[in-house]
């Protein structure tokens, strides 16, 4: 039994692991309704374009970021968790390998800006094709009130 070897610890027992911490993590995230949020995706690329935001940006603004390159299903709902309530922005990481995960990045973040780095081969098998991959991707940014993207990215529509 779990609560044998941790006699003092308290439990909280669920179905799905995952999926409670999102829950948890979107519950903590939406009580700092003034942390503009910026949500960062692409195939490569986001872990440093997320660093060159922060140096850009730390100086002007309390920053929380994803850590390291948090950004899996899992690492998402971690690094949401380290808002705080000094934050003014916060800079997250939003990565998936197939497709229905980033909708789940979406309810938790509900990202104010979207970036989009690049749409490339990296975690394809799960696709059928990029431009597949890139809708999966533009998803994140369905709150999003400005999305930046390069000007040559055939592989959305801006219609």
């Amino acid at each position: 039994s779990y609560n044998g070897k941790y006699s003092d610890a308290n439990y909280i027992v669920v179905a799905d692991a995952r999926s409670s911490l999102q829950k948890l993590a979107t519950c903590h995230r939406a009580s700092f309704p003034n942390l503009k949020k910026i949500g960062i995706t692409g195939s490569n690329g986001k872990t440093i374009v997320k660093e060159w935001l922060y140096q850009m940006l730390h100086d002007k603004f309390v920053i929380v970021k994803s850590p390291k390159s948090y950004n899996s299903q899992i690492g998402m709902a971690l690094s949401l968790l380290a808002i705080e309530d000094y934050h003014e922005v916060g800079i997250f990481e939003a990565g998936i390998s197939q497709k229905g995960e980033m909708i789940n990045h979406l309810h938790m973040l509900q990202p104010d800006i979207g970036l989009i780095t690049n749409i490339g081969h990296a975690h394809s098998e799960g696709f059928d094709s990029n431009a597949e991959k890139a809708s999966e991707k533009m998803l994140l940014f369905d709150s999003a009130k400005t999305i930046i993207y390069r000007t040559n990215f055939s592989e959305i529509s801006t219609a």
